[in-house]
């Protein structure tokens, strides 16, 4: 598991390209028959993505966590974003078509993936938080998550919000996660934009073909930066910086938060004349 280190707003203004690369963008999340897993001091938040082949794998912390099972303090959610696959949950299994979602709460002990078909394979993408209080096991598949319609043509972001797991939806302790999809032709996403300083956020974008890319933009709101993002790699926002994006086509993106609050709209929105 890679850890990577939080990072004071004040020293991110003299971070070369590369430098910022290296501290905020996740490069290779999905790779056939591993698990591959990146542990964030803001917030604690555990990213991954794993890609099941013709053997189960399991969810395994490492030496990393220091505990007997890696959800013995933690919870996760998962969204399937490649073929037909399952998670296994102390021997209960959870079927997930593309976009559905699975909450996994603390305590669960034996977690492993599967693909139905190799040739296929699922793409598990997971987020973890710390947790204080065992929530249930849920699946919560995309055709049954209510959608939430938002933006338009004449601004280049029309798009549609599934809320999974949150306040009014899958219960947990302090993880929230959905995923939003650009119609074709609308490549803006969150502008104007907002921090929230009470929670950090991670976007993985994906949907997109080999050539496109997404301009996340990141940073305070008066010193932005920005991250050339390819299909498939996450970002980790920290909680004093904006987080939008505009691609050279649509996309389809999961954020997920953690951190002081479990409250959606809990965000403080910047003024376009404050944006530098």
């Amino acid at each position: 598991m890679e850890i990577r280190y939080a990072t004071n707003p004040e020293d991110m203004k003299t971070y070369t390209t590369e430098k910022l690369r290296d501290d905020f963008l996740i490069e290779s999340l999905f790779v056939k028959g591993e698990v591959n897993m990146v542990y964030s001091h803001y917030d604690r938040v555990i990213v991954g993505g794993v890609i099941p082949t013709t053997e189960e794998l399991k969810l395994d912390g490492g030496d990393a966590l220091r505990t007997d099972y890696f959800l013995e303090r933690r919870e996760i959610g998962i969204v399937n974003i490649g073929g037909k696959g399952k998670v296994t949950v102390d021997g209960e299994e959870y079927p997930l078509n593309k976009r559905d979602c699975l909450y996994v709460g603390l305590g669960k002990k034996d977690v492993t993936f599967h693909s139905d078909d190799p040739s296929s394979p699922a793409k598990l993408y997971i987020v973890s938080a710390n947790a204080h209080k065992e929530y249930p096991t849920q699946v919560l598949p995309i055709k049954e998550a209510q959608p939430t319609k938002l933006g338009s043509d004449a601004e280049s972001n029309n798009r549609t919000i599934y809320k999974y797991i949150h306040g009014e939806g899958i219960q947990s302790c302090q993880l929230m996660m959905g995923m939003t999809l650009l119609e074709p032709n609308n490549m803006w996403n969150t502008m104007p934009a907002h921090v929230h300083d009470r929670r950090m956020e991670v976007y993985l974008y994906f949907d997109m073909d080999e050539e496109s890319r997404v301009f996340h933009f990141m940073g305070e709101p008066k010193e932005t930066r920005h991250l050339l993002v390819k299909n498939e790699q996450a970002i980790l926002s920290p909680p004093w910086s904006i987080h939008s994006g505009v691609g050279t086509n649509n996309y389809t993106f999961i954020w997920a938060m953690a951190g002081e609050n479990y409250t959606f709209k809990d965000m403080d929105f910047v003024k376009m004349e404050d944006l530098k």
